[in-house]
């Protein structure tokens, strides 16, 4: 359960290609200390919360144009973290995220669209313990001390990704629906 949530953020990377004949966007960077990816899956019925403490996105869109933009997400699953050491012990595991044998996840967009009012919508590919699924994103994106904030939450379902897998697939257990949460604020996006 930790684990897709990880992974899940992981998926959500930042990588901009402008489209033929036009202007490459300005370059977007992650402020990382300013930024979170979270995960709540339930245990048991109670609502458990993680984190991943590393990850790294690369967007490269115009707001005001973002049909030519992409955005890529890297996150390193062995940074998952429950806040409970016994918890966090277990999570870099092979039924869990298995990071000796994919230490990242990953999201590539293949299409952005304009909802307004700082509004989109981000399809693309969510990849976690080598298993891609589509997923669409929404995302918000307001301007806060003088930086972009792009923010959102989305479900996935872990046994998708193999997440939590063996004598984890009892969703008595752990629940199958892992909601991931983030806020990644960035330098240099251009204005809504």
């Amino acid at each position: 359960m930790k684990r897709i949530s990880r992974l899940l953020f992981a998926a959500m990377a930042f990588a901009a290609l402008a489209p033929a004949g036009a202007e490459p966007a300005a370059a977007t960077r992650l402020v990382a200390d300013k930024s979170q990816i979270a995960f709540v899956s339930k245990q048991m019925g109670v609502p458990v919360e993680g984190t991943f403490k590393k990850f790294d996105a690369q967007v490269a869109f115009d707001p005001r144009k973002p049909e030519g933009g992409t955005v890529a997400l890297q996150i390193d699953t062995a940074s998952a973290s429950l806040g409970v050491p016994m918890s966090d012990a277990e999570l870099p595991k092979a039924p869990w995220f298995d990071t000796a044998h994919f230490p990242q996840a990953s999201f590539q967009s293949s299409a952005i669209k304009a909802l307004g009012d700082g509004r989109f919508e981000m399809a693309g590919k969510l990849t976690i313990k080598n298993i891609s699924r589509q997923i669409t994103v929404p995302v918000s994106i307001a301007q806060a001390g003088g930086h972009a904030v792009a923010s959102g939450s989305f479900t996935i379902q872990r046994l998708d990704y193999k997440v939590g897998d063996g004598e984890w697939t009892d969703t008595s257990v752990v629940g199958n629906e892992v909601l991931v949460r983030f806020k990644l604020t960035l330098a240099g996006l251009g204005p809504l």
